[in-house]
């Protein structure tokens, strides 16, 4: 299940903060600015809820991390969820399986930052769409999100990234001012 909420600014910051767990209080007081801490709570809460509704668990969970980062429940390892947030939204994703989501704000198109991170094909399909900067950061998500689905991280080279043997779905939200998109593996078909 994928949850977003791109009214962050809404929220009430200091009521929020006393709704998180110590962990996730400290992660986000962390951030120097306003803005950070935001998007930190506003990210978990929405694991709060994804949690809640979907699997009946009502307690502020634990993180744990793996061994490139990558987040799990420490007493529910088998529920997987990837977070992400940007200027204007948050997202979450809840699933059985591994998942990756990543969610990013539409910003000015950057050839140079584009050629640094796609392959010559997808650059070439950048250049030529009605909407580059959309189109740039759609890609930009998709190779994000498989990195979190895999634990790679964004450390990892997003250039070639061979993401078969895994699907994705990509949604613009032209007038909020982003996209976001989750990934995770296709399920194999062994049958003749």
């Amino acid at each position: 299940m994928i949850y977003i909420d791109d009214h962050i600014e809404e929220m009430d910051l200091q009521q929020a903060l006393t709704e998180v767990s110590a962990q996730r209080r400290e992660k986000a007081l962390s951030y120097k600015f306003e803005a950070g801490q935001r998007q930190s709570v506003a990210a978990y809460r929405l694991l709060q809820r994804a949690l809640q509704e979907e699997y009946g668990i009502t307690e502020p969970p634990e993180l744990a991390f793996g061994e490139h980062g990558k987040p799990y429940l420490k007493a529910y390892p088998d529920i997987h969820f990837s977070l992400s947030h940007c200027r204007q939204a948050v997202a979450c994703a809840v699933s059985h399986s591994p998942v990756g989501i990543d969610i990013e704000s539409i910003r000015s198109y950057k050839p140079l930052l584009a050629a640094y991170v796609l392959s010559e094909a997808d650059l070439q399909e950048v250049m030529q769409a009605e909407r580059p900067d959309v189109e740039f950061i759609k890609r930009w998500t998709q190779k994000e999100s498989f990195l979190k689905l895999t634990g790679q991280g964004i450390g990892h080279t997003m250039k070639d990234l061979d993401m078969s043997g895994t699907q994705s779905h990509t949604e613009v939200n032209l007038q909020g001012g982003y996209v976001w998109t989750v990934a995770n593996y296709v399920s194999m078909d062994y049958s003749n």
